[in-house]
């Protein structure tokens, strides 16, 4: 658990980055495999005009072009929002081994909250979810960025 705590301050700290250089909903993410960080990412999508830029895709981009390997098999994921559907397949492809998430996302969650995206009949693959990591204080990164974009 030291381990996933750790991981997740990373994630957080690239959300706060997101929010801070991009204006973007802060969301952190890193692909961490035996100890390594292999790759990571932040929400991107405004920035750089890019549907697909979430903090996950980017992170998992990058450590595949670390690892010269879009099959990032054993490798864990930790974001600090739980993913969308896109964000949940694009870990299914990559192959990753677990998931660890900070906050639920009751909108567009994936994993646990609006569907069960890694529970899906006919995958090859399963990853293992651990949830609620650091999960209040990424939701109060969204929350305050939120607040003051609502300017309340």
């Amino acid at each position: 658990m030291d381990e996933d705590i750790y991981w997740m301050r990373r994630a957080l700290s690239l959300a706060q980055r997101a929010a801070a250089e991009d204006d973007e909903v802060p969301v952190g993410a890193v692909v961490v495999r035996d100890g390594e960080m292999l790759g990571q990412g932040w929400n991107r999508p405004i920035s750089t005009n890019d549907p697909t830029a979430h903090a996950e895709v980017v992170a998992l981009r990058d450590a595949a072009e670390h690892e010269g390997n879009y099959r990032l098999t054993g490798a864990t994921l930790y974001v600090t929002l739980e993913p969308c559907l896109m964000c949940a397949g694009a870990m299914i492809h990559a192959r990753i081994g677990r998931l660890v998430f900070a906050a639920s996302d009751p909108k567009r969650g994936a994993v646990n909250s609006t569907s069960h995206a890694f529970e899906t009949q006919g995958l090859n693959h399963h990853i293992e979810v651990e949830g609620g990591v650091l999960a209040a204080e990424c939701a109060q990164v969204l929350q305050d960025f939120f607040r003051v974009r609502r300017g309340s």
